[in-house]
């Protein structure tokens, strides 16, 4: 008899099956301390579907500003498409993300407080539309990054000393 899922387990493959991760910014939870985090939706134009679909772009230096009541996507870069030759997109334009009010204030309120930065986390598609997990997040310092990288390693060497038993 195969042994029963758990419920955390069906519900995380039952989202798997929905979405198509495209790109993912690993190096924003090791430089960034994540407190909150928002799916939001991406205004984009034909030819930007296109190459996300080929999996060209790139979350790196990507991050969000909150001007006039919306909140933009800055430093994306989204590679041209090769066979929209005149409908072509500039690469790094800024990118409105598609909130609602109370979503936008409370995240902003979050934003504007304590020097916090609105980071993307990754971007994927769900049910067939594009959509950016935004995190607001303090950047960490090199020290806090070597006490987060002690802890981790003292941790994973107790659970594998426990597992050894």
């Amino acid at each position: 008899m195969a042994p029963k899922k758990s419920k955390k387990s069906q519900q995380s493959a039952v989202e798997d099956k929905n979405e198509k991760r495209i790109a993912e910014n690993r190096k924003a939870r090791r430089n960034f301390e994540i407190t909150d985090t928002l799916e939001c939706g991406i205004a984009l134009r034909g030819s930007e579907v296109k190459s996300l679909r080929a999996g060209k772009v790139s979350l790196d230096e990507a991050y969000g500003r909150i001007r006039d009541n919306e909140v933009w996507l800055i430093g994306c870069d989204i590679a041209e498409y090769s066979h929209a030759n005149v409908m072509n997109h500039e690469p790094r334009r800024p990118r409105k993300l598609l909130l609602h009010r109370r979503e936008i204030r409370k995240f902003a309120s979050k934003a504007f407080e304590r020097g916090l930065t609105l980071i993307p986390l990754k971007m994927y598609f769900k049910s067939g539309r594009a959509k950016v997990l935004m995190g607001v997040g303090r950047g960490r310092k090199l020290f806090d990054k070597r006490e987060k990288l002690k802890k981790e390693t003292l941790k994973r060497d107790m659970d594998r000393a426990m597992r050894g038993r």
